[in-house]
């Protein structure tokens, strides 16, 4: 009777651990970021601004591509882009 007992305390130990090694198995997920802008996209000053957020983002540990999505708008000054990108980036 004591071999089944043992047997059923390894098993149960076994099915208590698996969950906990599925988990950590699993990757990062991907956050998302929407940058919506009304500068245009060749603006040096919003490129600046822009390269600045991302470098950034990377000194707290977000990298573009790993562990973040960043996803910018540039609508150049147009208020019909801008209100189309806004609702863009809020469906997606």
């Amino acid at each position: 009777m004591e071999r089944r007992t043992f047997i059923k305390a390894i098993g149960g130990a076994t099915a208590a651990i698996l969950p906990f090694a599925a988990r950590a198995q699993q990757g990062e997920r991907m956050r998302r970021i929407g940058v919506l802008t009304g500068a245009a996209a060749d603006d040096p000053d919003a490129l600046a601004r822009q390269a600045a957020f991302v470098q950034g983002l990377q000194q707290l540990g977000w990298t573009d591509g790993r562990n973040v999505r960043i996803d910018t708008r540039w609508a150049a000054g147009n208020a019909a882009d801008l209100r189309k990108y806004a609702a863009e980036l809020a469906t997606a």
